[in-house]
């Protein structure tokens, strides 16, 4: 008889709002809340415990890539109380699987704390928007609401491709075709070339992992289509150096030209724990593309983004410090939370060396 099962494992992990569940041979099963790891304080696990609870879940498929390749990826829905993605891998020669729960509704802009300028570029006919921040920042949450709002202010074809698919969209007012990479088609590139000849209005890119997949999503909004895209970065300046990077030198000059006509906006998110320890709390940077971020492309100045959208907060334009900064202010932040998500450190500090003193001298 199998010494833990995975349904009351995955009850644990939603009747506590956990985001991920850790199965690792050698230690007890451990959920992750708020950002924070705890072990459920049971038995610790072994080989054979992972390799069982692995098979519960797992299809024949995935159980042959992972047995072949070392991993595999996918998604599935627990009854009707969430849905999951799993990474299953081999380490040290055993298994190890983590699940990562997707909540089981769309949120609204306003749960999210995303501006409502965003909604505005929702409705945009084309133009390439980018979504970045590091892994378990919310982006795929963030996609899922944008996207939402597209189906029920739209009336457009959505092809979304996603590896695995996460949250589940009904059709609305818009048609809504999911794609699923190693299931429903090779690999991203392949499934943007074959997307264009479906008559899409709307195209989302899970990841843009790879040069092919890149090119195709830049060549997609420059063709008349709204391209939401995820990439592996923080900070809008860094998100164009690394699309950029991406590319042959010989051909980064025009990619140059070609982003700055087709990007309209880059959301660089983070999550952080909030200072009473009850959840978590978005800090956004948001860059809109205007004509001297355009000029900032084509002229290979990224260095110089970071102060321009310092200077475009009346269109609605915030450094992720600023974001950040006002979070801590606020109070819904802890300063050590603060500091160690900071692109620049040493002048949010005396931002806040500033601030304390201005808070002194209104005491006195």
């Amino acid at each position: 008889m199998a010494r833990f099962e995975i349904n009351k494992l995955l009850d644990i992990v939603v009747r506590n709002n956990a985001s991920d569940l850790h199965l690792s041979v050698g230690r007890a099963p451990t959920v992750r809340i708020n950002g924070s790891l705890r072990d459920l304080g049971t038995v610790v696990l072994d080989a054979d415990d992972t390799t069982a609870l692995m098979k519960s879940i797992t299809s024949e498929r995935h159980q042959r890539e992972l047995a072949e390749e070392g991993g595999c990826d996918f998604g599935f829905s627990y009854e009707d109380k969430a849905r999951f993605r799993v990474s299953g891998f081999k380490q040290k020669g055993v298994i190890s699987m983590v699940l990562r729960q997707i909540p089981s509704r769309l949120f609204t802009f306003e749960e999210l704390g995303l501006p409502a300028i965003m909604k505005d570029y929702c409705m945009r006919p084309r133009g390439l928007f980018l979504i970045t921040g590091p892994t378990g920042s919310g982006k795929t949450t963030t996609l899922a609401t944008m996207i939402n709002y597209c189906n029920e202010n739209r009336a457009d074809h959505i092809i979304t491709v996603e590896d695995p698919i996460e949250y589940y969209h009904s059709h609305k007012k818009c048609i809504v075709s999911q794609r699923e990479v190693g299931n429903d088609v090779p690999d991203f590139a392949e499934a943007l070339r074959r997307g264009l000849r479906s008559d899409p209005d709307i195209i989302l890119v899970g990841e843009m992992r790879d040069l092919a997949t890149i090119s195709a999503a830049i060549t997609a909004a420059e063709t008349g289509h709204l391209v939401f895209a995820t990439v592996h970065t923080t900070g809008a300046a860094k998100t164009i150096d690394r699309i950029i990077d991406a590319f042959p030198t010989d051909t980064q000059e025009q990619t140059r030209t070609m982003l700055s006509t087709s990007l309209i906006a880059i959301l660089s998110q983070n999550l952080l724990p909030t200072a009473d320890g009850g959840g978590r709390v978005a800090a956004y940077e948001i860059m809109f593309m205007n004509d001297a971020m355009a000029h900032l492309i084509r002229e290979n100045k990224s260095f110089r983004i970071n102060s321009h959208i310092q200077t475009g907060g009346k269109e609605g334009m915030i450094l992720l410090d600023d974001s950040l900064f006002t979070l801590w202010a606020s109070g819904k932040i802890k300063y050590d939370e603060m500091a160690a998500r900071s692109q620049d450190p040493e002048t949010l500090r005396e931002k806040v060396r500033e601030y304390t003193e201005s808070l002194k001298r209104r005491k006195r």
